[in-house]
């Protein structure tokens, strides 16, 4: 990997993309809420542990009220938790930034000089923020049942699951299973098998999102690749993932 700019950024919201209706990430942080002091009178410094995982982004959006656009996506405050995917690339491998979190504000500014934007803020619930890599380049339109291209996490097998984000942007349909498959070599010696765990539930509309995770002890391999299997015509649908190098508890 080499340094890159901050060109060509993705923004994707509840199965929306959202991209050309954003004008900037404001924060984009995750990790540990706090820690706790846990030095006792035999020491000479401070030893710490961490507490609660947490996360959140902010942004900055332009007010468009099309259909589907971030007025409407946007506006209504939803209570619920919401899916946020920032894309830092469109290739295969690319950091993007996950969440599972609560829109938390919708707040537009009008200075005088007639513009208008608008701040919105998310914090994570229940998972903090997750750096992923894109098991997709960007959005991936399939028209049929597909093996993706696969991605080289390159660091052997590992033990401890990983988590999956999906967001289908698009169906058309009767329905389609998106799922991650793995191997040790890239399908050389080691044929592709389905990982334990890393189906996403059967998308029968759109648009759609779902977090998976797998076992916390489980072994992935090497390699992974998105594969869409059923009856469908055009699906159009984004997927990142996250192998945990250590264990990791929700």
């Amino acid at each position: 990997m080499t340094i890159r700019s901050g060109l060509a950024q993705a923004f994707y919201y509840g199965g929306y993309d959202l991209s050309g209706d954003t004008g900037s990430a404001n924060d984009l942080g995750g990790g540990l809420a706090g820690t706790q002091d846990t030095t006792p009178i035999n020491k000479s410094a401070y030893r710490r542990i961490g507490l609660l995982r947490d996360g959140r982004i902010s942004w900055t959006s332009f007010f468009n009220d099309a259909v589907g656009a971030a007025h409407e996506r946007l506006g209504a405050l939803p209570t619920a938790d919401q899916h946020l995917m920032w894309l830092t690339g469109s290739s295969i491998g690319s950091p993007a930034a996950c969440m599972v979190g609560k829109q938390i504000d919708y707040n537009p500014s009008r200075p005088q000089d007639g513009s208008l934007t608008i701040s919105v803020n998310a914090q994570a619930n229940g998972f903090g923020l997750e750096w992923c890599d894109l098991l997709t380049a960007g959005v991936r339109t399939d028209t049929t049942a597909t093996n993706g291209a696969s991605l080289d996490l390159g660091t052997g097998s590992t033990a401890f699951g990983l988590q999956a984000y999906l967001q289908v942007l698009a169906f058309t349909g009767t329905s389609v299973t998106i799922k991650l498959q793995e191997s040790s070599d890239d399908g050389s010696g080691d044929a592709w098998a389905d990982v334990t765990g890393g189906a996403f539930t059967a998308v029968s509309s759109g648009p759609t999102v779902e977090r998976i995770q797998t076992g916390r002890t489980q072994t992935v391999e090497r390699y992974l690749r998105v594969v869409t299997t059923g009856t469908f015509s055009n699906v159009q649908f984004v997927v990142a993932v996250n192998r945990n190098a250590t264990e990791v508890l929700f």
